[in-house]
């Protein structure tokens, strides 16, 4: 989520930031070795785990005394390139993000973990890539930008812009664009710092035939800078959209779904929208012991897709 706001950052990053500075018997990521990166920040174990990811420790950049890594992540699909991304390594998170999230007045939970709705996002995209060819797509809020990358690697969409509110996570991003860029054949793809709540001066206002985005709308503080967002970037040919796979989080996508009303857009909502997804779905339901503290409500991510 980075959206800037005026607001303090939530209780969420102090959670985070907390842990960060109380692990009494962390062993010091400055002492890892490459072979003790196996656990990373991302939450699949405890999710859909429909794109299989592994590190791979020859891509591990020795100055970054390990808090970095370099997963590999297979795509399901028969001929599909590999995607590597740049990312942390579990429980990597410093004071240094911090700094940075309070210096831009930015969200920080892209940085530190990648959520189970960005692997779904990624699945639905791969599993439909007509809807992208050809097209200019851009995700918002992309964290490390899974999502972004699947879609420019395999839907011969013309351009994919991957953006995300923190510049930290954008360095990221940039070079992953770099790592896979073998992968992209025709397609332009480029990263991109883009605060919701900011007058768009990019010259992308009114551009975008797709807009994707996973899990962004957990703090309602947000909710009218991206709705407001959605509406600038889509283009005004009345075949644009943006598809959003979020959980309904209490009454938070509910609370979203109004801004987007209120901006003059519309929206529908699936819950239903892949037999793969909702399979999995439904074995965590009826008790699933690889994810034993799944809730419908705070897990299971619903398909949005918003007009103008």
């Amino acid at each position: 989520m980075e959206a800037k706001t005026n607001t303090k950052p939530s209780s969420l990053r102090w959670a985070i930031l907390r842990q960060a500075l109380l692990r009494k018997t962390r062993e010091s990521l400055d002492n890892q070795s490459p072979s003790a990166i196996k656990s990373i920040s991302r939450k699949t174990h405890q999710g859909f785990n429909l794109i299989p990811g592994q590190g791979v420790e020859d891509h591990v950049n020795e100055e970054s005394n390990f808090r970095d890594v370099c997963m590999c992540y297979t795509l399901p699909v028969d001929g599909s390139p590999k995607i590597f991304v740049k990312q942390r390594v579990n429980n990597g998170a410093d004071l240094s993000d911090f700094e940075v999230s309070d210096r831009y007045n930015v969200d920080n939970t892209g940085l530190v973990c990648q959520w189970p709705s960005e692997d779904v996002l990624s699945y639905f995209c791969l599993s439909h890539a007509d809807m992208f060819r050809s097209k200019r797509v851009i995700e918002l809020g992309s964290g490390y930008g899974l999502a972004g990358l699947v879609i420019a690697a395999t839907t011969e969409a013309s351009e994919v812009v991957i953006s995300d509110g923190n510049p930290v996570v954008v360095d990221y991003i940039q070079h992953s664009i770099e790592d896979n860029s073998t992968a992209f054949g025709n397609t332009k793809v480029k990263a991109l710092t883009l605060h919701w709540d900011e007058e768009v001066t990019y010259n992308i206002s009114n551009t975008f035939d797709v807009i994707v985005a996973s899990d962004c709308t957990f703090f309602k503080e947000f909710h009218n800078a991206l709705a407001c967002t959605v509406k600038l970037l889509l283009k005004n040919d009345g075949r644009s959209e943006a598809i959003f796979f979020c959980p309904k989080r209490g009454d938070s996508l509910d609370k979203f779904l109004e801004k987007i009303e209120e901006n003059g857009l519309h929206f529908s909502i699936t819950e239903n929208y892949d037999s793969e997804v909702w399979k999995r779905h439904q074995g965590f339901m009826t008790g699933d012991d690889t994810c034993p503290s799944y809730d419908k409500h705070h897990c299971y991510p619903l398909m949005v897709r918003i007009t103008l």
